[in-house]
């Protein structure tokens, strides 16, 4: 078995995230091979050297889970792009290139975050190209904390600012990027978070059958991928 959860915005100031994030990795995560997390598992980082307590601790628990057999992958979202090497040495995780190939159920599979989907809302994606080029990653690791903190908060505001006065179009991935996508991976399976609208999109894709699923963000509920002899299976759960 296999799961697949994205976008929990991890914080101290949403308890009850973390607390039902903690049940996962002490009773289902543990039944699992694997455990893929794809993106935005914070909702905010500001680098490694920047780690708070809060974020220790959750560390701390994925090490816990990966002692136990489980190997975990994470990939970078648009709030947690700058997590790196160090916590996942701490954490017991491998990171994960945006997008990756995978083989789950005897299938390729693509796994991405799904925010470089969003062609349309082009203010973001120049924001994104930025922020993901290694010369301003060394340039933004090496400011100093008080700096980095500042711009996080600055980034943070105008995006809670500027996303509900987009039209949902803009907001959810381009419908032209999705066959694109899969036919440049060639697999008929695309999964990723990102846009908070979980679903499971069916498609053809040159005459064959294709799908697109997209995994729920955890907020008024919490939700999971599971990928057994059964097939791709996603259910939403209470937040504890």
């Amino acid at each position: 078995m296999i799961l697949l959860i994205s976008d929990l915005h991890l914080e101290e100031e949403r308890p009850d995230i973390t607390r039902a994030f903690l049940h996962f990795l002490q009773t289902r995560a543990p039944q699992a091979e694997a455990l893929y997390i794809l993106g935005d598992f914070f909702e905010a980082w500001i680098g490694d050297d920047a780690m708070t307590p809060f974020q220790h601790s959750i560390a701390q628990a994925l090490r816990k889970l990966s002692d136990g057999g489980t190997r975990i992958f994470l990939m970078h979202g648009n709030r947690d792009f700058m997590i790196g090497k160090a916590f996942c040495r701490e954490a017991g995780c491998s990171l994960l290139a945006d997008p990756s190939l995978v083989r789950m159920n005897g299938e390729p599979v693509l796994l991405m975050h799904g925010d470089s989907l969003c062609t349309q809302d082009e203010a973001y994606m120049r924001l994104r190209k930025w922020l993901r080029n290694p010369a301003s990653l060394f340039i933004l690791r090496n400011l100093p904390l008080t700096t980095r903190y500042k711009l996080a908060r600055k980034l943070r505001k105008e995006s809670r600012m500027q996303t509900p006065q987009k039209a949902a179009e803009i907001t959810d991935v381009t419908p032209e990027e999705i066959p694109r996508i899969l036919r440049q991976h060639g697999v008929r399976t695309l999964i990723h978070g990102h846009t908070h609208r979980p679903a499971t999109h069916e498609l053809q894709l040159d005459g064959q059958p294709a799908r697109r699923i997209v995994l729920g963000d955890w907020d008024r509920r919490g939700w999971a991928l599971q990928v057994d002899e059964n097939g791709f299976l996603q259910h939403s759960f209470d937040l504890i």
